[in-house]
């Protein structure tokens, strides 16, 4: 049994990997306060300190843990820090010592990276070259993912939002129109009553993209009264073709290698529905989409079996 602890912004997860399934994907959302549009790290580790005991209570007593792991940073980039992490840190660094078993240390990425390949039926994966695109609240990243012998893969950036990230664009948008933040589910409902079409250009500098003008086009939109489907609808589509052209981009680049989507905005059901209709290309299943720690988990079993899997 492997257990993976990831403690990120807006997220308190734990999961078990038995080396075939994952019989435990346990997760709570931190709260974040009506009209505002995220929390201040020090809030993050509190709820994440008061979440993580009652995540434990559901994994069963007569489990023997054989070896953990934990995402301790965003990506595995030089100073790539957030405080929230040190949680995750200090229960997996515990756990270790009580059941004296290996503790393993990875990125948050990776672990979005690892649970998609697993919800798709592709850990294959691991062992070629592949692209992974990490859409998120953080992160609107094209990476071009290898085997590596350390880190079981390594993930390198041929792609990203110089500015403003999807997932922020998603969330400031659903609190201009008063929904819940995060807000990704509640304006995904909204824009499928939309039946407009939009036209958009995206903003693309070399092989990167800039989202910043969305969310100036979006007030404009709000403050004109334009219809809240319509605005739902209208971001997605931006997003959609954004996300559209840095493919284009890269398949010119790499050529045609396979294509993997993760992170919470990869869930949503118009830019599903583009890119699919376009592309070859596995995405997430919802509940490994959105931050969990189902990745870091299988992380711990790759480390630990590592001369078995190679």
């Amino acid at each position: 049994m492997y257990l993976g602890f990831d403690t990120s912004n807006y997220t308190t997860s734990l999961a078990i990997y038995d080396g075939k399934d994952i019989i435990i994907n346990s997760k709570k959302l931190l709260t974040v306060k009506n009209g505002e549009r995220g929390l201040r790290q020090s809030d993050a580790v509190f709820q994440h300190t008061v979440n993580m005991p009652q995540l434990l209570n559901n994994v069963p007593k007569n489990i023997n843990i054989d070896a953990v792991a934990v995402s301790t940073r965003p990506r595995n980039i030089e100073d790539s820090y957030m405080p929230c992490f040190l949680v995750g840190i200090n229960n997996a660094q515990s756990v270790s010592a009580f059941n004296t078993c290996e503790m393993y240390t990875t990125s948050h990425q990776v672990g979005h990276i690892l649970a998609a390949l697993y919800s798709v039926g592709r850990l294959d994966l691991i062992h070629e070259r592949f692209i992974a695109f990490h859409v998120s609240g953080g992160t609107t990243e094209a990476l071009l993912v290898e085997p590596n012998n350390e880190e079981i893969i390594k993930a390198t950036l041929v792609s990203q939002s110089l500015d403003l990230k999807a997932g922020q664009a998603v969330d400031r948008t659903g609190v201009l129109l008063g929904c819940q933040f995060p807000c990704g589910r509640e304006l995904d409902e909204l824009s499928l009553d939309s039946d407009k079409e939009f036209k958009v250009k995206p903003t693309m500098i070399g092989n990167d993209c800039s989202m910043s003008g969305v969310e100036n086009k979006i007030k404009k939109m709000v403050e004109a009264g334009e219809n809240p489907p319509d605005i739902a609808k209208f971001l997605f589509t931006y997003i959609s073709l954004t996300l559209d052209k840095m493919t284009e981009n890269i398949i010119t680049r790499f050529g045609k290698l396979p294509l993997v989507f993760a992170g919470g905005v990869m869930s949503n059901t118009l830019i599903k529905k583009y890119i699919t209709n376009k592309y070859d290309a596995y995405f997430a299943q919802p509940q490994f989409s959105c931050d969990n720690a189902a990745g870091v988990a299988i992380y711990a079993y790759l480390k630990d079996n590592k001369d078995n899997n190679e």
